[in-house]
Order: C-alpha cells, then sequence, then structure tokens
C-alpha cells in the first residue's frame, strides 16, 4: 500500500490524467485502472453510471465485474445499489457471510471468487451520477486506509465524471444547434423564408410527424429533402 504522501501524489496524476480525458467512457477507464494501482486490496474495479433507463457498467478491468453488477440488478440486492440508493460508501470484508446480500454475496463468492468488496457512490453537488466498484479475493481485502483512499479517489472521479457529461452534452448541444441553423439555411433559401418562418417550418414538420427536431435537421441537410414522402 503507498503511504500517504505517495498516494497524495499518485492521486494527484490520476485527477489531472481525468481532466485531459475527453469522453465519459475514457474517464471512467483511466479511473478503474487507476483504483488497482492505487488501492492494494482492489483486484478488479468497475463504474457503474445512472442512465435514463437505469444502470449500466460501461467499463471494467475484467469480466467478471459485469457479471458482478448484472447479478445485482437481476437479483435487486448488492452493495452497488446499496451506495446508489442509500450510502455513501459501501464495505464488506467477506460476502459469503453477509446477511445484507445473501442470494448475491455468496454467488459472488463462490462463482468468481471475490469475497472482499467496496463500493463507493459518486456524485456531484447536485445529482448522484454512478459508483466506484472495487473487489478482491481475500476476506478483509481492504484496510481503513484503502477505505479513505477509495474515498478520496471517488471524490475526484465524481467530479470528472461531472464535468465529462457537462462536456459531451455541450458537444451535442452545438451540433443539435449547427444542424438547424443549416437546415433553416436550406429552407430559406429553397422557399424564400425568413429565419422565423423557417425555424416554425421544422418545427412544424417535427411536430406532425412525430420526429425530433435534430432529426428532421439532419435529415435534411443529409438528403436536401424533408422527411416523409415526396408529396406531403
Amino acid at each position: 500500500m503507498p503511504g500517504h504522501e505517495q498516494f497524495n501524489r499518485d492521486l494527484a496524476e490520476i485527477a489531472r490524467s481525468m481532466q485531459g480525458e475527453r469522453s465519459t467512457v475514457a474517464t471512467m477507464q483511466l479511473a478503474v485502472e487507476a483504483a488497482r494501482t492505487v488501492i492494494t486490496g482492489c483486484e478488479i474495479g468497475a463504474v457503474s453510471i445512472v442512465t435514463k433507463t437505469g444502470i449500466e457498467t460501461p467499463v471494467l478491468t475484467h469480466p467478471h465485474a459485469r457479471d458482478i453488477d448484472e447479478w445485482q440488478y437481476e437479483l435487486g440486492e448488492g452493495p452497488c445499489l446499496d451506495a446508489l440508493q442509500r450510502h455513501e460508501v459501501v464495505h464488506s470484508n467477506d460476502l459469503t457471510f453477509d446477511e445484507r446480500w445473501p442470494r448475491w454475496g455468496p454467488r459472488v463468492a463462490r462463482e468468481l471468487g471475490m469475497r472482499s468488496m467496496l463500493s463507493h457512490r459518486l456524485f456531484s453537488s447536485a445529482d448522484t451520477l454512478g459508483a466506484l466498484n472495487l473487489y478482491g479475493a481475500a476476506p478483509s481485502a481492504f484496510t481503513t486506509d484503502d477505505i479513505h483512499h477509495a474515498t478520496a479517489l471517488a471524490a475526484h472521479v465524481g467530479v470528472a465524471l461531472a464535468a465529462a457529461q457537462d462536456s459531451e452534452n455541450l458537444v451535442v448541444a452545438l451540433d443539435t444547434r449547427t444542424l438547424i441553423g443549416q437546415a433553416t439555411g436550406l429552407l430559406m433559401e429553397r422557399f424564400d423564408l425568413s429565419p422565423d418562418q423557417a425555424f416554425a417550418a421544422l418545427a412544424r414538420i417535427s411536430q406532425t410527424r412525430n420526429i425530433k427536431l435534430r432529426a428532421v435537421a439532419e435529415h435534411l441537410v443529409r438528403t436536401r429533402q424533408l422527411p416523409g414522402p415526396p408529396d406531403a
């Protein structure tokens, strides 16, 4: 286990690296790989992210991590779910005998050989974003220092995740605005419309044909035709 001074230096380097990543997945992959370096008991790591449709595990250091998380969602019990819903930190010294997860814990220990776990909720000031999940093969694999170090790492991961998602949302928003501007320009030129009239035409097509405005604009820019039958 690295000493506190070395850990602080490692954490600073990890934080700088995460800020340099341009995508959410790349940021999280760097985080879980880093966890195996700075958290001594960690043998498998994963990040679960809250989405509009549920919980996903887009990054992991071993295929077993996906099984571990999918079993939680399937059985409706497990440390990641507890971290997301009720607690900032969830820790178990031995999943074989942990009464909190009577079906999930023994299965993970028996089938995958992971006995210890540590789950930290990732959050910004406003929202729960996901959870950093760490697993070890030995019972009591995570020391008190490991738990403190994982807490510090999770705080940086939460900030980086929020920033990466905000950045991606901004890129999507700017791209959408550009597409709509191009589509509006095509309608203005073709039908001699004002900017307001052209945008209103796009919005009307979106509403009457139940197609997102971005999709209408993208179709028009790509094909030079409005979506729908030619005589519409």
